[in-house]
């Protein structure tokens, strides 16, 4: 990831000189950071996620604390993003319960560094400050304030492709050949179309019995969204999520899904989006790279085989990817940082992503990865797809309310679904709910 290639530390300070800097900083009075739990030195880092970051799953924090045994980490995550904002939220503005590394979503990241950018440590302050070297541009650009300031570390971003399962595809007469599908779906009305084609040929009694096309509007909108430069903010800051062709285009997409009968309905993170992983109720799912780490985790060894991934509509898109941050509350600012700095570091990107598919954010790491196939996928050609994917998406400018601008439009596509609301007025409940949460 960063052009700083340290393994086990965020400065080019060898490992005596950085226990003495370590000590020194544990001993100093009035230290901003480096504390330790007890005498012996022994400190315990707390890190609060959401989603699926894959450092637990993958065994990088065992790996880590092998080389640190004074270190132990305890992680706390919240599946749905959005509860973990709030969440979030309710702590900054108390300032308790925050743990010593908070993870930031991409979508929150414009409003935590024009609103919050005090709640949290500069890095360059704890000896990460070249933490993001060597990152894509926009992802190091996002976090770095106009007065220097360093205030998160980048971890993977989030290109887009179609993840689909092969084998209801073959019950219902369709291609499964990866390059014959991207074709056929290279645009978002072709996607609708073969979709159309798949719930026509479903059969009763067989797999595709009652099966849908994909799980939700929700997904199907914010992958369309995600292929913009400007969505819901242009670069002077001011809002466009109303006016956006891009932005009407993908609502109407998206309403025209369930018009259909293509929507299996099922919101994204609740436990019956998780069972439908392994029940058959869909056939296609709009998949940033991270994807492929929940579909493996929720469908299970079972399913291995009968996925796999395609380029997606515009074999372009960014959905997601996230970003490590020490609130200025922390008592180990000096260890958390040494931590993140490893996490995000080249060799951890390259494992995430061969392990959990997390896609690097670090351009070194991409090189690496280009190569790479997924069993679990049919072998599907992960590194050369997502690499495309990545390669061809325009740097996206980041408003400060996008995140709250993407649930009320999704929240409102689940009005569409699931009570039979208009879309013209589902649209409008977007809009009141947006102006009422953001004031824009």
């Amino acid at each position: 990831m960063p052009t700083f290639r340290a393994r086990r530390t965020a400065t080019s300070l060898g490992t005596a000189a950085l226990a003495a800097m370590l000590l020194l900083t544990a001993c100093s009075s009035g230290s901003s950071g480096g504390s330790a739990d007890a005498a012996d030195g022994k400190v315990t880092l707390t890190v609060d996620l959401f989603g699926t970051f894959g450092f637990k799953e993958t065994g990088l924090y065992d790996e880590y604390t092998k080389t640190h045994p004074n270190i132990t980490v305890k992680q706390s995550d919240t599946q749905d993003e959005g509860q973990y904002w709030q969440a979030l939220q309710t702590k900054l503005a108390g300032g308790g319960g925050l743990a010593d590394v908070q993870g930031l979503e991409v979508g929150r990241i414009a409003s935590v560094m024009q609103k919050q950018a005090d709640k949290f440590v500069d890095l360059k302050t704890v000896g990460a400050g070249a933490v993001n070297d060597g990152l894509v541009p926009w992802k190091a650009a996002a976090v770095k304030s106009a007065d220097g300031k360093v205030l998160a570390a980048g971890t993977d971003i989030g290109p887009e492709a179609i993840c689909y399962r092969t084998d209801l595809f073959k019950a219902a007469g369709l291609p499964t050949d990866r390059t014959e599908l991207a074709a056929k779906w290279s645009s978002w009305e072709g996607y609708l179309a073969l979709g159309k084609e798949y719930v026509a040929k479903a059969q009763p009694g067989t797999a595709t019995d009652g099966n849908k096309w994909t799980d939700s509007a929700a997904g199907m909108f914010t992958a369309e969204v995600g292929q913009q430069k400007v969505r819901y903010a242009d670069e002077s800051g001011k809002p466009v999520y109303d006016s956006n062709p891009a932005v009407k285009s993908a609502w109407s997409d998206s309403a025209k899904l369930v018009a259909d009968g293509l929507s299996a309905k099922l919101p994204q993170w609740t436990p019956e989006w998780n069972k439908a992983f392994s029940t058959g109720k869909f056939a296609t799912l709009s998949c940033p790279a991270w994807m492929i780490g929940y579909i493996k985790g929720q469908a299970g060894d079972a399913f291995a085989g009968k996925w796999d991934i395609a380029a997606g509509p515009g074999k372009t898109g960014n959905w997601g990817g996230s970003y490590l941050a020490i609130p200025k509350t922390s008592k180990h600012q000096r260890e958390a940082a040494e931590l993140i700095s490893w996490l995000t570091a080249k060799e951890q990107q390259v494992k995430l992503f061969t392990k959990q598919g997390s896609f690097p954010s670090s351009t070194a790491a991409q090189g690496e990865i280009k190569a790479l196939q997924d069993p679990y996928f049919n072998n599907a050609p992960i590194g050369q797809i997502f690499s495309e994917s990545a390669g061809a998406m325009p740097a996206q400018v980041l408003g400060t309310e996008d995140g709250v601008i993407g649930k009320a439009f999704t929240d409102a596509l689940g009005e569409v679904e699931r009570t039979g609301t208009a879309p013209d007025a589902a649209w409008q409940h977007a809009m009141d709910n947006i102006k009422k949460a953001s004031g824009n």
